[in-house]
């Protein structure tokens, strides 16, 4: 397969995994991302402590492999999400991502059981057995799988193909585009000529980096998972589920503008930190401190959640003892500057120059995006001096400051 059509080229896993990882606390179900091959290429989100045994034992694995083989072969042949039940009687689906009606991979999914007059109508995808039921410790486990909604199975499959898709084919365009603007450059003699060209090129990258989609099925989807979850009496989920579906109508929504307010940045910052917590527990602990005088300030779009994630994510995460993430803003001269800080071990000097390198191509693959990301589009927006600030002393626990430098310009402060 052609390396610019493979799915770890045209997707950001890293992004996706965070996406299944909440859809697994919103709805239940187990995810994991496959290429082509059937080969896993991100980690399992949710898995029921049922399947892992099984995945775990070298005989049992191999039944399961078959089942995954089977039903992303489906998906594939139809283009649309397929639904069975595995050899184990769990309802499972798989959902095809496809370019162009080539097959990239998919992304498996389940690991439930439904109404029992709903299982009665599902034959099993292969017919092949195991003798886990002789074994307490796999009934014991396959007891406690959830019952799940078929409604919800359904939607959350499709949305699910909404988006994976969406985001891979609109990756291939733009791909295809750098290739005929390379070509373009080629031809280019004139200085003039190329001046507008390069122009435009940071103008297009700019644009790329803002990128958003708003699938009208996708909210649908999420709602109908909230309702469930309301119906259901089970609060938890309803939050985190709310949570979840404004932050994805903020990531995906389609807005022209370059720039939203503080405001915006940092309510869809406090969906995140609120994921988190439900998440983390007394391992993540946060404050968000940001006057209302600086909420109706201009900024660019996602330069915020990213780099809060980064703190999580090397803070709460990374640490058995957890961690501490603040947000607070200030005014220092015609700027408005937001600090993220946290308590982690920080950040050596070394890493913080190449951070903040403009020499990095932005690379779906570097795990350190979101923080290049940001500070390209800061100094895209402002200029050079408004590029990231990061403050460390690499030494446990001393923490890191993650300063962002807003140019004041007020929205509607006529």
């Amino acid at each position: 397969m052609e390396k610019s059509m493979q799915i770890e080229n045209l997707i950001d896993l890293t992004t996706l995994k965070n996406i299944l990882d909440n859809l697994a606390k919103a709805t239940g179900c187990a995810f994991v991302t496959v290429d082509y091959k059937g080969t896993p290429v991100t980690e399992y989100s949710g898995f029921t402590d049922f399947c892992k045994m099984f995945r775990a034992n070298d005989k049992y694995k191999e039944v399961c492999f078959q089942c995954d083989a089977h039903g992303g072969l489906q998906a594939a042949i139809t283009g649309k999400p397929y639904i069975y039940k595995c050899h184990a009687g769990l309802v499972d689906f798989a959902v095809p991502i496809m370019v162009k009606n080539n097959y990239l991979g998919a992304i498996m999914a389940g690991q439930v059981t439904v109404n029992e007059e709903k299982m009665k109508s599902f034959a099993p995808i292969i017919n092949q057995k195991c003798d886990w039921e002789t074994k307490k410790e796999f009934l014991y486990a396959r007891n406690r799988i959830l019952e799940v909604p078929y409604e919800k199975v359904v939607a959350t499959a499709y949305t699910l193909h909404e988006i994976s898709n969406y985001i891979v084919e609109r990756e291939y365009i733009n791909i295809v585009k750098k290739k005929l603007d390379m070509n373009q450059m080629k031809l280019l003699e004139d200085a003039k000529i190329r001046t507008e060209l390069e122009n435009s090129l940071k103008e297009a990258e700019l644009k790329a980096l803002y990128y958003q989609i708003n699938p009208h099925f996708l909210f649908n989807a999420l709602n109908t998972i909230c309702r469930l979850a309301f119906i259901e009496n089970a609060k938890r989920t309803e939050e985190i589920a709310y949570a979840f579906s404004d932050m994805m109508r903020y990531v995906l929504k389609k807005n022209n503008s370059e720039h939203v307010t503080i405001k915006d940045e940092i309510t869809h910052s406090k969906n995140y930190l609120k994921i988190q917590k439900i998440r983390l527990g007394e391992r993540l602990n946060y404050t968000v401190d940001v006057s209302e005088e600086h909420e109706n300030v201009e900024c660019p779009f996602m330069v915020l959640q990213p780099l809060i994630e980064n703190s999580v994510k090397y803070v709460a995460e990374a640490k058995e003892e957890g961690g501490n993430v603040s947000i607070r803003s200030y005014k220092k001269g015609n700027d408005i500057i937001i600090e993220i800080e946290d308590d982690g071990d920080g950040i050596s000097k070394e890493k913080i120059s190449d951070l903040l390198s403009d020499e990095h191509e932005i690379d779906i693959k570097d795990e350190s995006i979101g923080i290049r990301n940001v500070n390209k589009r800061l100094i895209y927006s402002f200029g050079k001096e408004y590029g990231l600030e990061i403050v460390s002393g690499n030494n446990a626990n001393k923490g890191t400051i993650v300063r962002v430098k807003i140019k004041l310009n007020m929205k509607d402060n006529s």
